[in-house]
């Protein structure tokens, strides 16, 4: 049954009461959600919430950071937005900054969090609906919200359907039908190369899979991604796709533009192909509301909206992991060596995996929290306090717009010895894997605003990275150097990378 069926059916029924429950305000000194291997975040609910000496909170005014035209200068003119991951790692090393700061983005005011203990209590101290922070400039290209009652309403139904491994361990047999078209792409690709083996800009390959994958899931519906003649409404959008995240920068940048200067700017959401996203979602779902419409209470603009939401955020940010995974499997040929041994001595050369199957095999877990802590999907996060806060020493009013620095924390040593390297077996305990750190890396964030389509995404890439390596010894392309990072709203690669599938004998 695709996903939306089991949502839309799902909907038809009250939700157990323990399942916002859980979700509701934390109390002083409530650990729930927290396991022994959450290093030294006990503490963030207390001293890191009192500040130094335990005395009178200081006030935002006392609060480091860039000046406002400095800060400009930096995200415009030397192009800061490309750079968010790096600016965030400069500030939390080099000593410019403390390990949380103040900064103006035009009018809009932020307070940037450096530190997992500090990260950990912002976190914490939220509500049954965090609010992550509305641009509204975003607000004006996209005509969507994300907030509320309704909005909570559909989220936890969501929650209830798909944010357990056994809830998603449905759709391997989907899953697995996609890598079998990618796999017949790839030998498609390499007869096509010189050498019989370079298969150029694998992000675009993998996007691909993603679009396919997470619609199929959805839908029930195949859209012909991987075909050699692609159809012309399924690339109509995969246009759209690339539109939405080329305009994201832009977006941004309005943020700094007074309000009433931005009708004279361009909206690329109000282009043609940019409604073609929420159009398409909105076809498959049409075709699915017409077999059970009938039992279902009103709610077709909230279903459209998330399940568009979750096809749009299901693609690129699938497609960057599995590029960064494939990268660093080339450049780390021992590493990939001892995952490939680790599958074939626990599952076998050829066995087609099942979700129950990837257990079996942890250093592919690991490797998938590995690459995510390099190269988190999303290099930060926001949120608005809905009550007043003290974080690391100084009050925060309610209102207040807090961006987490995920990137930041996932590189300091403190969290991850020797945190520059690529080690996937750091995530590995005897008999089990398990979380190092909880709030270190967060790569889908936390709470009721965490990753809504993690256990599919993760699915994905486990089966697909175990059948890449079952039949193929990945090999850095020539043409491909080292590749760097650069945020474009997601994390992404700067250069296109190339790889070489060599055929295992």
């Amino acid at each position: 049954m695709a996903l939306l069926a089991r949502i839309l059916k799902a909907r038809l029924s009250p939700a157990p009461e323990r399942a916002l429950g859980s979700l509701g305000p934390r109390t002083p000194g409530s650990r729930r959600g927290r396991g022994p291997e959450d290093k030294g975040v006990g503490a963030a609910g207390g001293a890191a919430g009192r500040g130094p000496g335990r005395g009178t909170p200081r006030s935002l005014a006392a609060m480091p950071g860039p000046r406002t035209l400095a800060n400009l200068v930096e995200l415009f003119w030397k192009d800061g937005f490309s750079r968010i991951h790096e600016i965030q790692v400069a500030a939390n090393t080099h000593g410019n900054m403390e390990k949380i700061f103040k900064s103006h983005f035009g009018p809009q005011f932020v307070v940037s969090v450096a530190d997992r203990d500090l990260v950990a209590q912002v976190l914490r101290a939220e509500g049954a609906a965090p609010r992550e922070p509305t641009w509204g400039s975003w607000q004006e290209y996209r005509g969507l919200t994300g907030e509320g009652e309704q909005w909570l309403k559909m989220r936890s139904v969501l929650r209830q359907r798909i944010l357990r491994p056994k809830d998603v361990a449905i759709f391997a047999g989907e899953i697995n039908q996609v890598i079998a078209d990618l796999i017949k792409r790839i030998y498609f690709l390499k007869s096509q190369a010189e050498d019989g083996e370079t298969v150029t800009n694998i992000n675009d390959l993998f996007f691909k899979y993603s679009m396919e994958g997470v619609a199929t899931i959805l839908y029930e519906s195949r859209l012909g991604c991987l075909e050699n003649s692609v159809p012309q409404a399924t690339m109509d959008y995969i246009e759209a796709l690339e539109l939405m995240f080329c305009t994201f920068k832009t977006s941004m940048y309005a943020g700094a533009i007074p309000r009433w200067l931005r009708p004279l700017i361009p909206k690329p959401w109000g282009f043609p192909n940019g409604k073609h996203c929420f159009q398409t979602g909105q076809i498959h779902v049409d075709n699915k509301l017409r077999d059970i419409q009938c039992q279902m209470d009103r709610g077709e603009r909230e279903i459209y909206a998330n399940m568009t939401e979750m096809l749009l955020a299901g693609v690129d940010t699938t497609s960057f992991t599995l590029s960064w995974a494939v990268y660093l499997l080339a450049r780390h040929p021992e590493v990939q060596q001892t995952v490939y041994r680790e599958i074939v001595r626990n599952l076998g050369e050829r066995h087609v995996p099942t979700a129950a199957d990837v257990p079996k095999v942890p250093l592919v877990e690991a490797l998938l929290k590995e690459t995510l802590r390099l190269f988190p999907v999303l290099p930060g996060n926001g949120r608005v306090t809905q009550e007043d806060l003290v974080v690391g020493g100084y009050l925060i009013p309610r209102g207040t717009q807090l961006a987490l620095c995920h990137y930041a924390t996932s590189y300091e040593d403190e969290n991850f010895p020797r945190a520059k390297e690529f080690r996937p077996e750091r995530w590995l305990r005897p008999g089990n894997l398990r979380r190092v750190d909880n709030f270190g890396s967060i790569p889908f964030g936390y709470g009721a605003r965490s990753c809504i389509g993690r256990r599919i995404a993760e699915l994905e890439i486990h089966l697909l990275v175990i059948q890449l390596l079952q039949r193929f010894e990945i090999k850095i392309s020539p043409w491909t150097k080292t590749v760097h990072a650069k945020t474009h709203g997601l994390l992404m690669p700067e250069e296109p990378i190339h790889v070489r599938f060599v055929n295992r004998k």
